[in-house]
């Protein structure tokens, strides 16, 4: 899997057209530390959309997105895109631990996460499922993404 890029099973709903900023782009801007809005995303042409996607997320990449970012939403409607604290330290960026929250979540829907493969998971997906079960979220797709993801990862 090619995380730079990588769009999960269960974003099919909404990244066929791209109308919704996929989790790829979101681990992306964390890693920048950029708050993209929806609305920003929106204004954007399919085609910018696609080039954010495949943007790789080597060091010095990312730097050259957050730059185009901020230059692309220069003129925007409802303003610039703000930048944010990078993300450090973060639970899916660490994986030596698989988070409480995690646990929780995952026990409350028959789901179990070993350490072991809490460690063997990408970055993108733990940052997915990090972000899906975080408390105060919605959790619409946490059950499809453990199921795609831990599925995947079962061996």
């Amino acid at each position: 899997m090619e995380q730079s890029s990588h769009c999960f099973e269960f974003e099919d709903e909404f990244i066929s057209d791209l109308r919704c900023i996929p989790l790829c782009v979101r681990r992306k801007l964390d890693l920048i530390g950029l708050k993209l809005k929806l609305q920003h995303w929106q204004e954007f042409n399919h085609d910018d959309k696609r080039k954010i996607v495949y943007w790789s997320d080597s060091i010095g990449d990312l730097d050259a997105l957050k730059s185009y970012l901020i230059s692309k939403t220069s003129l925007s409607r409802i303003g610039q895109a703000k930048e944010i604290l990078i993300s450090k330290d973060e639970p899916w960026l660490l994986s030596g631990t698989v988070p409480d929250f995690i646990d929780v979540e995952a026990s409350k829907y028959k789901f179990q996460i070993s350490q072991r493969i809490w460690s063997k998971l990408s970055e993108l997906e733990r940052f997915a499922l990090c972000k899906l079960a975080r408390p105060g979220h919605e959790h619409r797709n946490l059950i499809k993404a453990f199921k795609e993801i831990l599925i995947n990862n079962a061996s």
